[in-house]
């Protein structure tokens, strides 16, 4: 499963990578961020990795292995879920000098287990609307500061 969404943010594109990339902010637009913790590499280097907590409804722990950096043309990560593999490129463009395009790409390369196989089979859309919500909430957390 392989999905794409975009929003337009209302700041300059060094701002906006400034903000998407600070750690502390993450609570702000990614719901039930709990912690990041830094494992191996250099932080934010190619092939660095880090463990990501979520907590919520349910407890979420991803492995985050970073592809490349070359921020803010691209980021591209490797996350491992118990449940699922995925990778996300991440890509802002000037659209003028007060306007930027936050892009992510977003491709599970695997699920692991019957039922979330089958839920991915059914509902994909989930999945995106999931990616698009935390992107809009980033635009929204990003303009207001």
């Amino acid at each position: 499963m392989k999905y794409t969404c975009s929003t337009e943010i209302n700041l300059p594109i060094d701002k906006v990578v400034v903000l998407w990339e600070d750690e502390n902010n993450f609570k702000y637009w990614q719901d039930g961020f709990k912690s990041i913790e830094l494992l191996n590499g250099e932080h934010n280097a190619k092939g660095s990795k880090s463990k990501i907590l979520f907590e919520g409804k349910q407890k979420m722990e991803l492995i985050e292995t970073i592809i490349s950096n070359d921020l803010p043309r691209e980021k591209v990560g490797l996350y491992e879920h118990i449940h699922m593999t995925n990778t996300q490129t991440t890509r802002f463009v000037v659209i003028d000098k007060n306007t930027t395009q936050y892009i992510s790409e977003v491709e599970y390369l695997k699920f692991n287990g019957f039922m979330i196989k089958l839920f991915a089979k059914l509902f994909p859309g989930k999945f995106k609307a999931q990616s698009q919500k935390w992107m809009n909430q980033f635009k929204e957390f990003a303009e207001n500061n």
